[in-house]
């Protein structure tokens, strides 16, 4: 069984920069897409990042892209979204989650359901 934990939430200001990581473990997931998202109270949970598992394609939801930056170190079972010039309409609980094994080193998914394993979440507080 996969397990998925995300670390390195907290509380920051605007403007401010965090890193969350994402600790893979139970089996490789060097042959998964990994994405990330995120859901602020009230809303519905929504795409975030994505990468391939070759790590050369990435993508990215408009409200993110120039600020947040998507990795992953496949050696050490782990993604990595690094946010900066963070805003405070990207408070919310972020998720990782691992896509399906697929053959193509460039597979991208944005799509919530195509995702079978998520970790628990962690806190993003970003204060104007």
């Amino acid at each position: 069984q996969v397990q998925l934990v995300e670390s390195g939430g907290g509380l920051v200001q605007a403007g401010g920069s965090l890193r969350l990581s994402c600790a893979a473990s139970g089996r490789t997931l060097s042959r998964n897409p990994m994405g990330w998202f995120r859901q602020a109270p009230g809303k519905e949970r929504e795409f975030v990042a994505v990468i391939s598992w070759s790590g050369g394609n990435t993508n990215y939801a408009d409200s993110v892209k120039g600020r947040f930056t998507i990795s992953r170190d496949n050696a050490k079972n782990t993604v990595y979204l690094q946010m900066n010039s963070l805003k405070p309409e990207d408070t919310a609980v972020y998720y990782c989650a691992a896509g399906p094994t697929t053959y193509s080193g460039s597979y991208l998914t944005s799509g919530l359901r195509e995702y079978d394993y998520w970790g628990q979440g962690t806190q993003v507080t970003v204060s104007s």
